[in-house]
């Protein structure tokens, strides 16, 4: 790239010695001495004045792919931008402005003094450059602090053992899995044994795919198991203990000393953890997997191609695809980019389907009921239980449909994944709404879910009957709560 710097001052010189090496530099420079003192300095200069054609023609102006303008005299500037559009109406201009004057009003006296329509594309004004450089720098700090509290804690607990469990949600998903992962090579570096649990099940055929070809070396747990009693440290990673977690006893929750997620902080929380714990929850940011990314780069820790990846797909899939970014997600992206391995994440994301999961994607579409724009489905009894999103993902694909409810019975309790594309509808609020009082439900504005314990009604003897009433209590709460008539 051939940029050309119109002056040689302190800003001229610090520009092009940033940039020496990468671009093409010439700098134009009027004072004869300031000029020999850049060429013997390695640059390549043009001596004389940059508002002149016959200067500006002698740095090769017509092969220019950028200039940039470094005085603060307003008059230099537009004679120089005039007589730049004189000779390449095309090559972009970067200039600098007095704090007083904007870019719009630049152009306006430039086009009435000259009689000529000139075009600016790039402005600096020292004020504005002064509060981006600020706010920048307090972002970073912000990400510092974040990091280097989670880094005082894992310290603070250091100095009493040397084990922590990483506890995820019942039924891990790679946001979950990732972040647990990143969390415990932090962990490691500063000594710990890590162990990695979660107390339900894998079904996802994606999911199940992800920890077999990443090696992510995670176990299933039950409620007091050993696992649980042993380690004197528990941190959640994408999980709240009044969310989807199930394992932890409440004479667990005095032992968590470390809790990040991106959900909203559920209820009663603070009543339930302990005073000093390390807590990172940021309902702003859309996976977790970003802040464990922001942690390891604020860190100058080491990521693996195989952490990259999981993180980089935990993202990806928390995200809808990329589709729903915050600036912590962004810059995320950004850090792993460079750190993937695209065919891993190939196999990742298009993983064979199993048997099981087929068949339950056929029933979700053979027993599908619409109201309107919605979808109802019933799935029967089933052990994949992430195969219930999966088929609510499916469904919402279908002409029409714009909001889609998919139930199945596992073990003792009805699970229930909801999607929409519905603007005006924020589906975890009316999961909430609709099965709160008798389980659990929430989520984010497009996708969430909901769990019905079956109670005493896990004793019926007579399966269709107990799936009939289930469709019809669901249907109904469910269509109450979007206010949506049946018909």
């Amino acid at each position: 790239m051939r940029v050309l710097i119109l002056g040689g001052g302190a800003i001229g010189r610090s520009i092009a010695e940033s940039l020496k090496g990468e671009f093409e530099v010439i700098i134009i420079e009027k004072d004869q001495l300031r000029a020999k003192a850049l060429e013997d300095s390695g640059f390549q200069v043009v001596q004389g004045d940059f508002s002149y054609t016959a200067t500006l023609l002698k740095a090769g102006i017509d092969k220019a792919e950028l200039v940039i303008i470094t005085t603060m005299n307003v008059d230099t500037i537009k004679k120089t931008v005039y007589v730049i559009r004189t000779n390449n109406k095309e090559v972009p201009i970067l200039t600098v402005l007095p704090d007083e004057v904007n870019l719009d009003e630049l152009v306006s006296q430039i086009n009435e003094e000259f009689e000529a329509e000139v075009k600016v594309d790039y402005a600096i004004s020292p004020r504005s450059a002064l509060k981006d450089a600020m706010v920048k720098t307090v972002m970073m700090l912000g990400e510092k602090k974040n990091a280097n509290l989670l880094v005082r804690k894992l310290k603070e607990l250091k100095s009493k053992n040397d084990s922590i469990l990483i506890v995820m949600h019942d039924n891990p998903d790679p946001d979950a899995i990732a972040s647990a992962t990143a969390l415990s090579v932090i962990a490691q570096t500063l000594g710990f044994k890590t162990q990695i649990v979660y107390g339900g099940e894998i079904t996802h055929h994606e999911n199940r795919a992800f920890v077999n070809l990443l090696g992510v070396d995670i176990r299933k747990i039950s409620r007091g198991s050993y696992e649980l009693k042993r380690y004197p440290v528990i941190a959640l990673v994408d999980c709240q203990p009044n969310g989807n977690l199930t394992v932890l006893e409440s004479s667990d929750y005095e032992k968590i000393k470390i809790l990040i997620d991106h959900h909203q902080i559920l209820q009663h929380l603070q009543e339930l953890l302990p005073d000093d714990a390390f807590l990172d929850i940021r309902p702003e940011v859309n996976s977790s997997s970003a802040i464990l990314a922001e942690y390891l780069r604020t860190l100058n820790i080491s990521v693996s191609p195989v952490l990259g990846t999981a993180l980089f797909y935990g993202i990806y899939i928390d995200t809808k695809k990329f589709s729903k970014l915050s600036h912590v997600d962004l810059k995320a992206i950004e850090f792993l980019a460079g750190k993937v391995d695209y065919e891993l994440l190939d196999k990742i994301e298009h993983p064979d389907i199993s048997t099981e999961t087929a068949e339950i994607l056929a029933k979700a579409i053979m027993n599908r009921r619409i109201y309107k724009n919605v979808v109802i489905s019933n799935v029967g009894f089933i052990t994949n239980r992430d195969a219930i999103a999966e088929s609510a993902d499916f469904l919402l694909r279908l002409e029409g449909i714009t909001t889609v409810l998919v139930f199945g019975i596992v073990d003792d309790r009805i699970e229930i994944s909801a999607r929409t594309r519905d603007v005006r509808v924020n589906i975890g609020t009316v999961l909430r709404e609709a099965f709160g009082d008798i389980g659990s439900g929430g989520g984010h504005a497009q996708s969430g879910g909901a769990r019905i314990p079956l109670g005493i009604f896990k004793l019926a003897k007579d399966k269709n009957s107990l799936l009939r009433l289930a469709e019809e209590a669901i249907t109904e709460k469910f269509l109450d709560a979007l206010k949506v008539k049946e018909g």
